[in-house]
């Protein structure tokens, strides 16, 4: 799409809700955000240009396996190394890939600049392109009372469901406020404090009424499975097993559930494993590079041989027997 042709599509999006859109009331129901939603990783070619088609990749695995949606860019994207024409092409990529399949792509839209109108573009651009839903994290450097005016904002720019992404300080009173304001809130993201201290508390002052997902590498998924919430986001490397495990614990079978996350846990205690297996099992092809933030690690694929074959011979052993 030429930059006229989007420009002019924002401009229609953004006519639309100001000439009085209807935001519906609560967007999705908890329903429509259930089980897992990786955070999609952010691959590059050799030349460090973004790399589109394997970004793709990422819908058809999930599309295959049985993982209902996938979120992207989010913090484990990377998301702050893209520029707002990468940002855009990616969506229009990823969007694209899902057309006419179950997979719910769920498009981030906090601006790298900070500013209200450059996340107010993004979420114009997801809905022109047919995105299912928006999430933002907050902006950096305000107080609460503003986190809530920002939400309050983007929330009011689309007719689309809002996922709320909290981290750091975030407090349940904050949630409480964007819940009352924002019609169109329907998951939260719960990543600030300890969610596992929290899930209650939002719960009840929500009604129910909006989907709690959990983050951090879904490390503490038993004990969240058990406190109820409505599902996670890993990283991609093995959504689709984390995806069965969610589905056996609710189907009872906890002992199963439980044996399964840690399988997963055991594969992704070895050094180098989550980048190597997206190109062990053909997501990611085995020249992928990624660029990272100032003081963040390298994701280092280039594993020495020995590496290589124990996330091989693991993955094999360990995991293999439950992938669809």
């Amino acid at each position: 799409m030429t930059a006229n042709r989007r420009n002019l599509v924002l401009g229609m999006a953004a006519a639309g809700v100001c000439a009085g859109t209807a935001v519906p009331v609560r967007a999705a129901s908890p329903l429509f955000f259930r089980g897992l939603f990786p955070i999609a990783q952010t691959p590059f070619t050799p030349a460090d240009k973004l790399d589109l088609v394997s970004l793709m990749r990422q819908v058809d695995f999930c599309r295959r396996t049985g993982v209902p949606g996938l979120i992207w860019p989010q913090l484990a994207s990377d998301w702050e190394m893209l520029d707002d024409s990468e940002r855009l092409a990616g969506a229009e990529a990823l969007l694209g890939a899902a057309k006419g399949t179950a997979v719910k792509v769920v498009i981030g839209v906090q601006a790298r600049d900070g500013k209200l109108s450059t996340a107010l573009n993004f979420a114009a651009h997801a809905a022109a392109h047919g995105a299912p839903a928006i999430i933002s994290l907050p902006p950096d450097g305000v107080g609460e009372d503003a986190m809530a005016a920002y939400y309050k904002a983007v929330g009011a720019s689309v007719p689309l469901p809002l996922v709320l992404q909290t981290q750091k300080t975030m407090s349940v009173d904050l949630v409480d406020k964007v819940y009352q304001q924002v019609p169109t809130l329907s998951c939260i993201k719960d990543e600030a404090g300890e969610p596992l201290d929290r899930i209650g508390p939002i719960r009840k002052l929500t009604g129910g009424k909006v989907a709690i997902f959990a983050g951090k590498g879904c490390v503490a998924m038993l004990n969240e499975m058990m406190l109820g919430f409505d599902g996670y986001c890993p990283s991609m490397f093995c959504a689709d097993i984390f995806q069965r495990t969610f589905e056996v614990w609710n189907a009872g079978r906890r002992k199963e559930a439980t044996e399964m996350f840690g399988r997963i846990m055991a594969l992704r205690s070895i050094p180098g494993v989550m980048p190597y297996l997206m190109i062990l099992r053909g997501i990611f092809p085995a020249d992928v590079g990624y660029r990272n933030p100032p003081g963040r690690k390298t994701q280092e694929t280039k594993l020495p041989e020995a590496g290589k074959a124990l996330i091989r011979q693991t993955y094999e052993a360990v995991v293999r027997p439950y992938v669809r």
